[in-house]
């Protein structure tokens, strides 16, 4: 392959041997990026992004530290690091030059970015009982509220739509419960505390309308760089579950929506998936294998997904095992567990017998990294010790005021901010009680007045034996004046009855209603 058909990641001169490059036809067999805090992860996740999008691929990555916005800007010969950079340059070979990147910013709480939304249904009941963290007895009342969601046409768009299907369930436990299987109203009431946590951590903002289209996330400008999409995700890391659920759900909706295209000569989208240790902690197997999945087959769809973490042992072997572009930073060694760390990242290069590679990813320092990148036919390179090339945009954050510009010049302002709340299971199920409590009070109304008739009739019948007949016009006119009466009382009945649905009695009074209404169903 070409130059032009690979990026430039770094290497040269006599210490670190050849130049490293990471050849665009395989950018979709996937990659790590490991190492220590502090030893240049996020330099070389910014020169791959940098690297990608120069070669017109989108790319998506989230900024958890903050600092990844400063890729909207160039480089500058005011910076701090601006002499170690034009050394660094100097040693690898490299003509540095500065320059911007088209991007766009997203966040979940809509503050340094456009919203971020998807559905509830889209979400679906796996990835909603991780990011909530249910037991598996949780779970399947979880998946029985999205069967009957789509049996009863009731769509679930936000978290008040969830909150009315578990209502909905747990007072109609025992009839549903003979349709789907046993639900207990224990394990609703679980679910309810669960999503009280949930929308506290602010992810309520996650669901809801309108949803993030992927095709917004996949532009190219005009001048045929991809667009790099970048999530704030400083705040968002405060809620660690949110954030890796929210990251797979992403990496799930590119998988069924993508159409196959084998293997392209660069990738359609490239996705970094930064403190990616999170998705995998406490994790049960079931999503661990989906995550396998996703994995080995998303390739074909063209989308190569880059992991971020400290060590290599925080990713599942069955998921290292399909990570071919590799970036080690230096592993700090202070206990026995980080030495056992070390061999097995070790063991997972192809060797150079120029050095021990053990001792490599000791020894590299800040900037510095040991490397290995899928050469023709997919064979792995021999690992090299790397200078890595320094970044040609504004290394660290940009201001308020730049972002603020940038986000209403973004090919998508103005589509994501207004929020949407469409006819949905919350709206239908309420519709569903106020027509019963209406039928209700029809009936209890008609009821009172044929009371209130036989009242009379029977009143009249008594006068008319006491006189012989003679109060039979009083007590016609008497009987004539009561349907008036009643009818009054039925009014009064029907209104009050209205009164009550807001109260705690008038709700059980609904609730009633609507099982009798699922029993017939």
């Amino acid at each position: 392959m070409t130059v032009e058909s690979s990026i430039f990641v770094g290497g040269g001169g006599a210490t670190y041997g050849e130049a490293q490059n990471l050849l665009l036809g395989f950018g979709n067999r996937h990659g790590l990026i490991a190492g220590a805090t502090g030893t240049g992860k996020t330099v070389t996740l910014q020169i791959l992004a940098e690297g990608f999008s120069a070669a017109g691929v989108p790319v998506f990555m989230s900024d958890v530290k903050g600092d990844l916005s400063g890729v909207a800007l160039p480089g500058s010969a005011d910076h701090k690091l601006h002499a170690a950079f034009v050394k660094r340059a100097e040693t690898i070979g490299m003509d540095l030059k500065y320059c911007s990147f088209p991007v766009t910013f997203w966040d979940l709480f809509g503050k340094q970015g456009h919203p971020v939304r998807t559905t509830v249904a889209e979400m679906g009941p796996l990835l909603l009982s991780r990011l909530l963290e249910l037991t598996e007895p949780q779970e399947g009342v979880m998946n029985v509220a999205f069967r009957l969601a789509d049996d009863e046409a009731l769509p679930m768009y936000d978290l008040k739509d969830l909150r009315a299907m578990l209502t909905f369930i747990g007072e109609n436990a025992s009839s549903i419960s003979t349709a789907y299987g046993l639900v207990s109203t224990s394990s609703i009431g679980a679910i309810q505390r669960r999503l009280l946590v949930l929308e506290n951590q602010g992810g309520a903002n996650l669901f809801g309308e309108p949803a993030l289209a992927l095709s917004d996330m996949m532009q190219v400008d005009p001048d045929g760089r991809g667009r790099i999409n970048i999530l704030a995700a400083d705040q968002l890391m405060g809620a660690p579950r949110l954030y890796s659920t929210f990251l797979l759900w992403l990496l799930s909706e590119l998988f069924e929506e993508l159409p196959e295209v084998g293997n392209p000569d660069k990738p359609k989208l490239v996705f970094f998936f930064d403190e990616a240790h999170l998705l995998f902690d406490g994790a049960p197997k079931a999503l661990v294998d989906k995550v396998e999945q996703v994995v080995r087959l998303i390739r074909s769809k063209g989308v190569g997904i880059y992991f971020i973490t400290q060590k290599p042992a925080d990713v599942p072997n069955d998921v290292l095992a399909q990570l071919g572009n590799r970036v080690q930073h230096a592993l700090r060694v202070f206990t026995p567990r980080d030495q056992r760390d070390l061999v097995l990242a070790a063991q997972t290069y192809r060797e150079n017998p120029r050095f021990s590679t053990e001792d490599a990813i000791k020894e590299v320092g800040t900037g510095e990294a040991v490397t290995s990148f899928l050469q023709d036919k997919g064979i792995p390179g021999v690992v090299e010790r790397t200078l890595i090339r320094p970044p040609s945009s504004q290394l660290g954050p940009i201001d308020a005021g730049v972002r603020a510009m940038l986000m209403a010049a973004s090919p998508i302002a103005g589509k994501y901010e207004a929020v949407i709340d469409r006819d949905s299971a919350f709206e239908r199920l309420r519709a569903r009680a106020e027509a019963a409590a209406k039928e209700v009070a029809a009936g209890e109304a008609a009821e009172a007045r044929a009371v209130l008739e036989a009242k009379e009739e029977r009143e009249f019948k008594a006068a008319r034996r006491y006189d012989g007949g003679a109060a039979k016009p009083a007590a016609r006119r008497r009987t004539a004046g009561t349907s008036g009466s009643a009818d009054s009382v039925g009014e009064a009945f029907a209104k009050s009855f209205a009164r009550q649905l807001g109260t705690r009695g008038g709700q059980a009074i609904v609730r009633g209603i609507l099982g009798s209404l699922f029993k017939k169903r």
